[in-house]
């Protein structure tokens, strides 16, 4: 087997690095999944609508990376907004979670028991998929520049 060269090597960390990793959820599924969630949840980055939807939840656009409780604008619980100032950064595992059962990831996150949620719906299967989705449809991390990877 012939060694790799350094210009293979950094091509393929070029294409691994570039592309998205989401969670092991599956896109495509989450999408399907996603079309419960549009009742009260809109996707949209400023005037692009990706998804239209209802406006009881807040826009999902960007959640993955986001402290929880804070888009901008929109009337949260008290106890989401505790889980934001105590470090809740949303990413894919605790959005699978959390659209599991919001009540219960709450009350545990705080570990309080009387922490609630406004969100009241639950998805039974397809937690990771829907993360996966709102990972695929939120903006993009800057690919690492490979020549730092070989300094």
């Amino acid at each position: 087997m012939k060694p790799f060269t350094l210009t293979t090597t950094i091509a393929t960390l070029t294409i691994v690095l570039g592309l998205p990793a989401f969670a092991g959820g599956d896109v495509a599924a989450g999408q399907k999944v996603f079309n419960k969630c549009k009742s009260c949840h809109t996707i949209s980055n400023g005037d692009e609508v990706i998804v239209k939807g209802g406006k009881t939840g807040p826009n999902l656009y960007g959640v993955v990376g986001r402290q929880a409780g804070t888009y901008e604008g929109f009337p949260y619980y008290d106890s989401i907004i505790a889980a934001g100032q105590a470090g809740l950064v949303w990413d894919e595992e605790k959005i699978a979670q959390w659209v599991q059962n919001p009540k219960a990831f709450l009350r545990d996150y705080l570990d309080n028991s009387k922490a609630h949620s406004a969100m009241t719906f639950r998805v039974r299967k397809g937690g990771a998929d829907v993360a996966a989705y709102l990972a695929s449809v939120g903006p993009q991390p800057e690919p690492e520049n490979p020549a730092k990877l070989t300094n």
